[in-house]
């Protein structure tokens, strides 16, 4: 039973969003591994209450697809109202966690920061079937779940850093593209034959007898938000003073890693969107790629303030590996993708 949980809870990408406050935290100064570890408990179980929150909620559409028969919603293997209790637990422990957190330190105003962080979560679960471009609200809350890292190093949010506000920028970018492009491309086969108001699909993305339509102002949205992506990495080295003056091998080595992700990342985004039959496998062996190097960025970066920090890059790939090997028997490709 424990191995459903981990599947309804979406393992295989757990350990990137218990990572996001992480992330916040550390662009902040902190590297305190205590302090850390709780951050990512709080992390992950944001994460799974939003995964299961939206499962539940999409429950209606997501039991007629079959490609995504291996969730446990949908197999039945856990029912509608253990789902609610779980959604619901997750999300309560993660509050009880930060406001123990806040107490400890005597610093609540990131549990505000926490709330609004679920908050747009739950407005995007709530809307993402059924009004195009929705993908904004869970971008946002990703935004704001960095923010709280972030927010819990220092008692006054005007006091967050530069390099700390950019890593929640970066973080939301990201998540917009995973949501619009590889969240709109793995279901737009089933989304489109039950009318979705998807994104991608609202941008003219057609699924007929397997044969895949990706339009032009699709493919111009997946390549800008990379490209911008990319662009907002290299600015800090460019405008902070402690990025211009870092060790320069360490700046070269950062600018050649960075590089290098870029070009993967927009080879496996051209092998997405100009498959000419739409081969969910496939799609999701891309998507699954694209995960692990897209958010290797920000571990890199962060490697200027800490060359610590780069260990991070490992995590999420682990993790996603690790779980897919488990869980599904596969290594890039999780059936309840």
């Amino acid at each position: 039973m424990i191995r459903e949980y981990l599947k309804l809870s979406r393992s295989f990408n757990a350990v990137l969003t218990g990572i996001s406050p992480v992330m916040g935290a550390i662009a902040m100064g902190e590297y305190h591994i205590l302090t850390l570890l709780i951050l990512f408990i709080i992390g992950f179980l944001g994460h799974t209450f939003g995964f299961v929150f939206n499962d539940v909620i999409d429950y209606k559409i997501d039991k007629t697809s079959k490609e995504i028969s291996d969730r446990p919603l949908i197999s039945g293997t856990i029912t509608l109202k253990r789902a609610w209790i779980f959604s619901v637990a997750s999300i309560t422990v993660a509050f009880l966690i930060a406001i123990i957190l806040a107490y400890y330190t005597m610093n609540f105003y990131p549990i505000f920061i926490l709330a609004m962080s679920a908050l747009f979560i739950i407005i995007y679960d709530l809307t993402s079937k059924k009004l195009p471009f929705m993908d904004i609200f869970v971008a946002i809350g990703v935004f704001f779940f960095i923010l709280y890292g972030a927010s819990t190093v220092t008692t006054n949010i005007f006091e967050i850093t530069t390099i700390a506000w950019m890593v929640c920028l970066l973080g939301s970018i990201q998540v917009l593209y995973m949501q619009i492009v590889a969240g709109g491309m793995k279901d737009i086969e089933n989304d489109y034959k039950k009318g979705v108001k998807t994104a991608a699909i609202m941008m003219g993305v057609r699924v007929t007898e397997k044969k895949l339509f990706v339009s032009n102002i699709f493919k111009i949205v997946a390549y800008f938000l990379q490209i911008i992506n990319v662009i907002l990495i290299y600015i800090p080295y460019l405008i902070l003073t402690l990025f211009i003056n870092q060790n320069q091998n360490l700046k070269y080595f950062q600018w050649i890693i960075i590089a290098i992700i870029a070009f993967m990342m927009l080879l496996l985004s051209y092998k997405l969107l100009f498959m000419k039959r739409f081969e969910r496998k496939k799609a999701r062996r891309y998507i699954g790629s694209h995960y692990i190097i897209n958010f290797a960025l920000v571990p890199i970066l962060l490697m200027t303030l800490n060359p610590w920090a780069g260990l991070l890059v490992f995590f999420p790939a682990l993790g996603f590996i690790l779980s897919n090997i488990i869980l599904h028997g596969t290594i890039l490709q999780p059936k309840t993708m």
